[in-house]
């Protein structure tokens, strides 16, 4: 039985709507992972953002080489402006949402640490407000409110008097969603030039070295690992970096940005679940509606974002500059 063209590309989405699910579900799934090496392995988070930074981006970047363009691994390295850029992105945005990410779930747990990280794309929504003087659309107002209300309940439980989870863990996941929105826009002139796997890998390797030079891998501090723990690391480098990543790619063969975007919020579900079942973490209501807030924030700013992608095609009526105010 021959397959028409639109079962084909019916078949297709399917494929790709799957890739970024299972990616962003890695991702989720890490996070939990690494909770579990810091409460009962004693591992510090700067040593495994070293280890996990420096082997996945060499991976990345042997991925890298062995693709058609794999010139472009040291090509990007001719030219002093892609020099610097690649580096201020190994440093300030690679190592930045990494280490951040790890410290507050070490500081907390992998469900607040992953849906405060997930606030990232609302502050890259203020950033390109400010910057293009655009008041933003009523979607995105939306948003904004339903992020403020999510991070309250999500940090206090719905209590006035105090946090419920650390100041740490806090500021820290805050961090972590302010180097996501810079580690997503800084280096978009960088990936259109030279690709992912050559920024990302790069970024990974640059950013797993600085590190190196205050948590040096080869220092264990006279830790113990076990078989578990190599495991666990082993998943966080692999699964939870290397896979997901190229899942996510290749899943935008298939679909577009912003349904990948939408899937993204399978990312902090994952942590969150895995966290219920796995690590016994209990919830608050009022965390949970939190929660809930701050994912609804993350597909409205995508459904936003679709529409917007709708147009750049022709799809809808040309934009104005009346319809860009709101």
């Amino acid at each position: 039985m021959q397959t028409t063209v639109a079962e084909s590309q019916l078949i297709s989405r399917y494929k790709g709507l799957a890739m970024a699910f299972l990616g962003a579900s890695l991702w989720g799934l890490s996070g939990t992972a690494a909770q579990y090496l810091f409460q009962h392995e004693g591992i510090r988070p700067g040593w495994l953002v070293t280890i996990r930074l420096i082997i996945a981006g060499v991976l990345l970047l042997a991925l890298g080489l062995a693709q058609v363009n794999r010139d472009n691994v040291w090509s990007v390295w001719k030219s002093r402006q892609d020099r610097i850029q690649l580096m201020i992105f190994g440093l300030l945005g690679m190592l930045g949402v990494q280490y951040t990410y790890f410290a507050a779930i070490e500081a907390g747990n992998a469900a607040t640490a992953t849906l405060l990280q997930f606030l990232g794309p609302v502050f890259i929504t203020l950033y390109l407000a400010l910057r293009f003087r655009r008041i933003p659309g009523l979607l995105e107002f939306l948003a904004l409110g339903l992020a403020l209300l999510g991070t309250f309940l999500l940090v206090t439980n719905g209590s006035t008097e105090e946090l419920s989870i650390s100041g740490a863990a806090v500021a820290w996941g805050l961090g972590a969603a302010v180097t996501a929105a810079f580690y997503t826009l800084y280096p978009v002139n960088l990936l259109r030039k030279w690709g992912s796997l050559t920024i990302v890998g790069w970024g990974m390797a640059i950013g797993g070295i600085g590190l190196s030079l205050v948590n040096p891998p080869w220092q264990m501090d006279g830790l113990q690992l076990t078989s578990l723990s190599w495991s666990l690391i082993g998943f966080v480098i692999l699964f939870g970096t290397l896979i997901p990543f190229y899942l996510v790619l290749e899943s935008l063969r298939y679909i577009s940005p912003a349904e990948a975007g939408m899937l993204n919020s399978a990312e902090p579900l994952a942590a969150v679940l895995a966290s219920v079942l796995w690590l016994s973490l209990s919830l608050g209501l009022f965390e949970a509606i939190g929660g809930v807030c701050i994912i609804f924030t993350v597909l409205l700013l995508a459904m936003e974002s679709k529409k917007k992608e709708k147009r750049l095609l022709g799809k809808e009526p040309p934009v104005t500059s009346k319809s860009l105010e709101g």
